[in-house]
């Protein structure tokens, strides 16, 4: 399939030719979150074609975002990363990914919610104006998917997985997205059970998380 040629002598249109292409930007944000292998990428995006995934890796070369690296054994397997060029794109994702959830309803039946997705909702939707004198640990748990928010000095650090120690673990559902507009109060999501917290920070650290990550 040919790629899409607008035509235009123009930024954004140069931009839509290079990344706008279906599955091109969502690669890219699960290699912001880290470099992956191959196998890597096709678990995290699981609805996208083998070839598809190979298609646009490989523009994704041409352009110079990618990267392929060879680590030093004994793992020597192939990785894709970004380049420092790709990686100017980080604040065009988290930006575009905040946009956009303010458009989000409520998942279809099909619908997926990845480790990587949410890693990067969580540094998208962070305020540190919300996280002032905040030193903390968070761990969240939406469906089967885990990671966890260090917060210290107003400074963020996501990653999956889960965080020994944590000062709160938040377990919920789609009622996350209602937590983090505001539609939805840290009180009436504990009191209707869609969200349930373990830990010693209880309600009031709930509240700080509903204040620090916000779309």
């Amino acid at each position: 399939m040919a790629k899409r040629d607008y035509g235009q002598f123009c930024g954004l249109v140069r931009a839509l030719e290079i990344v706008g292409e279906r599955w091109a930007l969502v690669i890219v944000r699960d290699l912001l979150v880290s470099p992956r292998r191959f196998t890597d990428l096709r678990q995290g995006l699981p609805r996208i074609p083998s070839n598809i995934l190979s298609a646009r890796l490989k523009e994704l070369e041409e352009a110079g975002i990618v990267q392929r690296r060879l680590l030093p054994r004994p793992v020597g397997s192939v990785v894709y990363e970004l380049t420092a060029y790709g990686h100017e794109l980080e604040d065009v994702v988290l930006r575009l990914g905040r946009w956009g959830a303010k458009s989000l309803t409520e998942p279809g039946p099909e619908d997926i919610v990845t480790v990587d997705s949410l890693i990067m909702a969580m540094r998208s939707t962070f305020r540190p104006e919300g996280a002032h004198g905040l030193d903390v640990g968070y761990e969240l748990r939406v469906g089967e998917a885990v990671l966890h928010m260090r917060i210290d000095g107003g400074v963020l650090k996501v990653a999956q997985g889960p965080l020994p120690g944590a000062d709160l673990v938040i377990e919920t559902g789609p009622a996350i997205k209602a937590l983090m507009t505001g539609e939805l109060s840290p009180a009436d999501a504990i009191a209707s059970g869609s969200v349930k917290l373990k830990g010693k920070g209880g309600a009031k650290l709930l509240a700080r998380f509903a204040e620090t990550f916000r779309i």
